[in-house]
C-alpha cells in the first residue's frame, strides 16, 4: 500500500497543480469506498477553492476556506492530475475538476481508500485526532519511543507501526529501519534500551528521507502523480529479499509473518 513517502511524494506532486484552484465540478463514478461517498459530497465541495495540500500520516489534506478534503489512498489508491477531458479507466472513481482545466483523479482498484469533506479542523477529525507524532519532526525521538514502550511485550516492529505511537512507518520502511538500526524485529518493545531507540529513530528518519527524495518505493500499485515510478526499491536492504545474502554479512535474509505482514531480517546482523 502507499506508505508515508509515497503519500508525501503525491502531495508534493499534485500541490503545484491544485493549490489556489477552485473546484468547478465533481464527478463521482463509484461511491462504495472504505467510507461511502455521501450523496451531498459534490454539492459541498463544488465551488471551494483549494488553499494548501498537506499530509498527516498517510492522509492527504486539501484545505479550503470552509473546510477540508481528507483523502486516504487505502491499499491500492493513487491520485493523478489529468486534463478534464481525459477518459477514465475502470477504477477511476472520483474526479475533482478544477478552474485551470485540470482534474484531480482518484484511482482505487480495491476501494479501500476514502475521500470525505469536513467542515471542522481536519486534525481534530476522529480519523486523525489520535495519531502519534510525525516521524520527521523533533517530537519523534528516542525518548518518546522509550517512554511509550515501557511494559509493552509486543514485537518492536509492530510497536513502531502503531499509528498512535508514530505515524507513517509502514511495513517496508519498518523492515528497512530495523535492519539499519541492527534491531531484531521480534524483540519485545519494552526490552529495547533507550540507546537502541535513539538509534532506531535516526534510522527511521534517514530511511524515510531517502525514500521521499527518490519518490517512494515502487510496488505494483503505486506510481507518483506524474505517472513515474519511485526508485527507492532499488536500494532495499532486506524487504523482499528472502533467501538472498545479507548485503553486510552474507547471511541469508529470513522472512516470517508478523501481524499478517511479511517481516524480513538478517538473523546475524539484527539482535
Amino acid at each position: 500500500m502507499p506508505e508515508l513517502p509515497e503519500v508525501e511524494t503525491t502531495a508534493r506532486g499534485i500541490a503545484p497543480h491544485v493549490a489556489g484552484q477552485r473546484i468547478t465540478r465533481v464527478v463521482v463514478r463509484e461511491r462504495r469506498l472504505r467510507q461511502p461517498i455521501p450523496r451531498n459530497f459534490a454539492g459541498a465541495v463544488t465551488g471551494q477553492e483549494i488553499g494548501a495540500v498537506m499530509r498527516r500520516g498517510k492522509y492527504l489534506l486539501l484545505t479550503a476556506a470552509d473546510g477540508a478534503l481528507i483523502i486516504h489512498l487505502g491499499m491500492s489508491g493513487s491520485l493523478r492530475v489529468v486534463s478534464v477531458g481525459a477518459a477514465p479507466d475502470k477504477h477511476d472513481h472520483v474526479d475533482l475538476q478544477l478552474s485551470n482545466g485540470l482534474a484531480l483523479r482518484l484511482r482505487d482498484p480495491r476501494r479501500f481508500g476514502l475521500m470525505l469533506w469536513t467542515r471542522v479542523d481536519p486534525l481534530a477529525h476522529p480519523l486523525l485526532s489520535g495519531l502519534g507524532p510525525e516521524p520527521l519532526t523533533a517530537a519523534f525521538s528516542g525518548e518518546h519511543l522509550f517512554r511509550r514502550a515501557r511494559g509493552r511485550i509486543l514485537p518492536v516492529k509492530q510497536f513502531i507501526m502503531d499509528g498512535r505511537v508514530v505515524v507513517g512507518v509502514g511495513n517496508i520502511y519498518a523492515n528497512e529501519a530495523l535492519f539499519s538500526a541492527k534491531l531484531h524485529p521480534l524483540r519485545r518493545a519494552g526490552e529495547v534500551s533507550r540507546a537502541h531507540y535513539r538509534d532506531l529513530v535516526v534510522a527511521i528518519k534517514k530511511t524515510l528521507r531517502r525514500a521521499i527524495a527518490q519518490g517512494g518505493t515502487t510496488l505494483r500499485d503505486f506510481v507518483d502523480s506524474d505517472g513515474r515510478p519511485g526508485y527507492f526499491q532499488q536500494q532495499l536492504q532486506v524487504y523482499g529479499r528472502e533467501g538472498e545474502p545479507c548485503l553486510l554479512c552474507g547471511s541469508v535474509i529470513e522472512c516470517v509473518r508478523l501481524g499478517q505482514r511479511a517481516t524480513f531480517f538478517c538473523g546475524h546482523c539484527q539482535r
